[in-house]
C-alpha cells in the first residue's frame, strides 16, 4: 500500500540537502557556495533544538505513537540520524576537498595550527597570549556538578596528564588519578573566528581562532602536558511552551523560557578531532547516544569563512550585485495617499525596495491629518526605522497600536527589548493572544479626510524588517479598496479588544474562517471541474503538511483538478500516485533569495481569483496562528500576480521535482530549452521597468540650452 504522506521530519532535512545541492554546484561563484554551507549547519541547529528535541520527548512520552506516514518516533530518529550523517559529510566533503582547495587557487590559504611556518607561529603566540589568553576559563569535569556547556557554543576540550617530576603546591587540586582529567574551554564570542596571518606577498593565509586555542591551550595548564584535544558544539532542546495565563508576567516567563534553553537537556554533538576518550567522556555525562554525535574533519563550524567577504579578493566570488529598485511607478518625495484613492500598490521585494513600506509608515508618523496607526509585529530587526517612526508617530500625539508577537521563536530577546522602547514612547503594545500566536503581517493607518476618516491598509506575506526584505522574496499590497479596509478593522477589533469576528467578505483570518475557505475554494473546484474544462489550482507556499487540506486536494485529483504547488520547504503530499496524485505536480527553487511569499489561485470556472497569505498551509498556520490570507481585487495587480506565479514553474536552472519515492529529481532541462532561471528573470523584469521611468523621466526634465 502506497504511504499518503510522507514525513514532516524526513521531507524538511531533504529541503536542507537542496540547499546542500547549491554549495556543491561548481560554476556558483565560490563565496556563495560558502553561504549555503554556512545554512546548511544553521538550518541543522534549529532542527536538533526544535524537532528532534520535541521527537524524543514525545518518544519518551509516547513511545509507540506513529505520526500520519506510519513511522514510530524511536525509528524516526534512526532516520534522521542516518540521513543528516550523510548530509553533514557530504558537506565537509565539499568544505574540504573543493572550497578550501579553491580558496587557495584564489591566493586565500587555510593554514591548521600545525602547519604554521615560524613567523606565523610567534604571530599566532603573540596573539594567545596578549588578547585570547585573558578571555579563557578553562572548566575543569571532576567537580560534583558537571560543568555547564552552553547551547550552540564551541568548546576546546583537553585530556590533560600530569608532568613527572612537576610537585604540585597542592596536591588535593591535582584531582583524582582514577578518573581522566578533562578541561573544557569556551570559545570567547568577542573577537573575529577568522585570524588573518602573516604572509608572503600575493597571498593570504587565514586560520580559525579555535585552531590557536587549540594549540596554545597547554599554557593554560600549568604542570599538566596535553595528550588529546577536541573541538566540540552541543545543540540543547530550545522546543518551551510559555505559561499564557500569567497575565502581566508574560515578558517575565517569556525570559525564564530563553534561561531555559540554555540549561535544557542535549539533544546532539558534534566534534573534530580523534579523541575518542574525550568524547566518550562527554557523550556519557551529557546522556547522547551513537546516533547523537556528529563528528566532522576539520573546522566544525563551516560559517566562519564568511567572514571572508569583507577581503577584497572575496568581492568577485559572490553573486553580482542585484539593485533593490524603487517601484518606478510611485513617488519618492510624497505620500501614496492620493495614488491609492485610485488603485492599490503592489511591491515585490527584495527586486524592488522595500523603502515604499518604511515611507508609508513614516510619512502616516508625520502627517498631521494621521489620527491612528495599527499593526502586528512578529520579527522586525535592529535598529529598526520602522519602530523609530511607529515611536515618532506616538510622540507625535497620535494613536499607535502594535501587536507584538514575542513568541517569535529565536527572536524573543530582540522582541521584549523593542516592546518596551515602544511602550516608553507611548505606543499601545499588545503582547499576542493567550494559546495563539500571531503572524499576520498586517497595518492600518487612519487619516482625518474631507471632514470623516479614511482607512489606508498594507497587507504583506513577509515581516516587517527591512534587512530580510533584501534577502527574502515577499510579496505586499497597499490598499483603500472599502472591501478590505472594512474587513482589516474587523480584525483588528478582534485580536485587540473582545468583538465577535463577524463574517469577513474578502480576508481569510486563520484560525477561525482560513481553513475552512481554502477547503471551500478546493470543494469548488472539484465542483467546476469536468473533462472539457479541469480545474486548476496553482499554490505557492513554504511548507505544506495540514492532513485535511492535503487530504482535499487529493479528492481534487480523482476529480480531475490539475495541481501545481511550488513548496520551498516541507512537503508532505505524496504526487505521482496513480488514483490519488496523478494529476498533481510538486516543485520547489532553492536561489539566492529564499523563496518566502505564499501564493493561491484557484481557476474558479472563468473566474479566476488569486490570494496572498502569511500562512503556510500547516497545522500550526491553520489552527494554532493568527494568519491572514487577502485577494488581489485590483485588475493590473491581479494580471502581475498571476504571471509571476506561473514564471514559479518555468525554472530549469533551481528548481527540483518531487517524485512519488519522496526524492527530490533536478528538473532536466529539455533539448535545446532555453536556460530559464526564475529569479533573474524578475530581477530583470524590474530593470527594465525601472530603467524606463527613469528614461522617461530625464526626457521630461531635460533643459534645452542654446549653442
Amino acid at each position: 500500500m502506497e504511504t499518503r504522506f510522507f514525513n514532516r521530519e524526513l521531507s524538511w532535512i531533504e529541503f536542507n540537502g537542496r540547499v546542500l545541492h547549491q554549495a556543491l554546484r561548481k560554476e556558483l561563484p565560490l563565496m556563495e557556495r560558502i553561504q549555503f554551507l554556512a545554512i546548511v549547519t544553521s538550518n541543522f541547529d534549529e532542527f536538533f533544538q526544535v524537532r528532534v528535541a520535541s521527537i524524543k520527548r514525545m518518544l519518551a512520552a509516547n513511545p509507540h505513537t506513529a505520526d500520519i506516514s506510519g513511522i514510530m518516533p524511536d525509528m524516526l530518529l534512526k532516520q534522521i540520524s542516518s540521513r543528516i550523517h550523510g548530509i553533514i559529510d557530504l558537506q565537509h566533503k565539499c568544505l574540504n576537498n573543493d572550497i578550501l582547495p579553491e580558496l587557495a587557487k584564489k591566493n586565500l590559504v587555510y593554514r591548521q595550527a600545525d602547519d604554521f611556518n615560524p613567523q606565523q607561529n610567534d604571530f599566532t603566540l603573540n596573539m594567545f597570549q596578549n588578547q585570547i589568553y585573558p578571555l579563557l576559563t578553562p572548566l575543569r569535569t571532576d567537580t560534583e556538578v558537571f560543568p555547564h556547556i552552553a547551547n550552540l557554543s564551541l568548546y576546546a576540550a583537553f585530556l590533560l596528564k600530569p608532568i613527572a617530576g612537576i610537585k604540585s603546591s597542592n596536591d588535593a587540586l591535582k584531582g583524582s588519578d582514577e578518573l581522566p582529567r578533562i578541561a573544557l574551554v569556551q570559545i570567547p564570542s568577542g573577537i573575529p573566528r577568522l585570524i588573518m596571518l602573516p604572509s608572503a606577498k600575493g597571498k593570504k593565509e587565514f586560520t580559525s581562532l579555535e585552531d590557536i586555542i587549540t594549540k596554545y591551550g597547554t599554557h593554560l595548564f600549568q604542570g599538566f602536558s596535553v595528550e588529546e584535544k577536541m573541538l566540540f558544539k552541543v545543540a540543547r532542546d530550545a522546543d518551551f511552551a510559555v505559561d499564557e495565563d500569567s497575565g502581566r508576567n508574560f515578558i517575565h516567563e517569556m525570559e525564564k523560557v530563553l534561561i531555559q534553553r540554555q540549561i535544557s537537556f542535549p539533544v546532539q554533538i558534534t566534534c573534530n578531532g580523534e579523541s575518542e576518550t574525550i568524547l566518550s567522556f562527554l557523550t556519557e555525562k551529557l546522556n547522547l547516544t551513537e546516533d547523537d554525535i556528529y563528528k566532522v574533519n576539520g573546522i566544525v563550524e563551516p560559517s566562519i569563512l564568511t567572514e571572508l567577504r569583507s577581503q577584497e579578493e572575496c568581492i568577485k566570488m559572490s553573486f553580482p550585485s542585484w539593485q533593490h529598485f524603487y517601484p518606478a511607478d510611485l513617488p519618492e518625495d510624497e505620500p501614496y495617499w492620493d495614488i491609492l484613492k485610485q488603485r492599490d500598490i503592489f511591491l515585490h521585494v527584495p527586486y524592488e525596495s522595500y523603502q515604499p513600506v518604511v515611507k508609508f509608515i513614516s510619512d502616516a508618523a508625520d502627517d498631521p491629518d494621521v489620527i491612528t496607526i495599527k499593526m502586528t509585529l512578529y520579527r522586525t530587526g535592529r535598529d529598526s526605522p520602522i519602530i523609530n517612526a511607529l515611536e515618532r508617530a506616538a510622540r507625535n500625539g497620535k494613536q499607535v497600536i502594535v501587536l507584538v508577537e514575542l513568541k517569535a521563536r529565536f527572536d524573543e530577546e530582540r522582541n521584549i527589548a523593542w516592546a518596551n522602547e515602544l511602550e516608553n514612547a507611548g505606543v499601545t503594545v499588545i503582547y499576542g493572544l493567550v494559546n495563539l500566536k500571531v503572524h499576520a503581517k498586517i497595518l492600518m493607518i487612519m487619516r482625518r479626510e474631507n471632514g470623516s476618516v479614511r482607512r489606508y491598509v498594507h497587507l504583506a506575506t513577509g515581516n516587517y524588517n527591512p534587512k530580510t526584505a533584501k534577502l527574502y522574496s515577499d510579496l505586499s499590497l497597499f490598499t483603500a479598496k472599502p472591501e478590505l479596509v472594512g474587513d482589516a478593522t474587523q480584525f483588528f477589533n478582534v485580536i485587540t479588544g473582545y468583538s465577535t469576528l463577524q463574517t469577513m467578505k474578502h480576508i481569510g483570518m486563520a484560525p477561525v474562517t482560513l481553513k475552512s475557505k481554502l477547503m471551500t475554494m478546493i470543494q469548488r473546484e472539484i465542483d467546476r471541474s469536468d473533462p472539457e474544462h479541469p480545474g486548476l489550482i496553482i499554490a505557492k507556499m513554504n511548507s505544506l503538511t495540514h492532513e485535511e487540506i492535503i487530504s482535499a486536494l487529493y479528492r481534487a485529483n480523482s476529480a480531475g483538478v490539475k495541481i501545481l504547488l511550488n513548496i520551498r520547504g516541507i512537503c508532505m503530499l505524496v504526487p505521482g500516485i496513480k488514483g490519488m496524485s496523478e494529476n498533481i505536480r510538486v516543485v520547489s527553487i532553492v536561489d539566492r533569495y529564499l523563496e518566502h511569499s505564499r501564493i493561491f489561485y484557484f481557476q474558479n470556472g472563468n473566474s479566476p481569483e488569486i490570494y496572498l497569505s502569511s500562512a503556510d498551509w500547516m497545522p500550526r498556520n491553520l489552527d494554532r496562528r493568527i494568519e491572514l490570507m487577502f485577494p488581489i481585487l485590483d485588475k493590473a495587480v491581479f494580471k502581475e500576480v498571476h504571471g509571476i506565479l506561473k514564471m514559479y514553474f518555468e525554472d530549469n536552472e533551481n528548481s527540483h521535482v518531487l517524485k512519488s519515492s519522496g526524492e527530490w529529481e533536478k528538473n532536466p532541462k529539455k533539448s535545446g530549452e532555453q536556460s530559464i532561471r526564475v529569479q533573474e528573470v524578475l530581477y530583470k523584469k524590474y530593470r527594465r521597468k525601472y530603467d524606463a521611468a527613469s528614461k522617461v523621466q530625464k526626457n521630461q526634465f531635460e533643459v534645452r540650452r542654446k549653442d
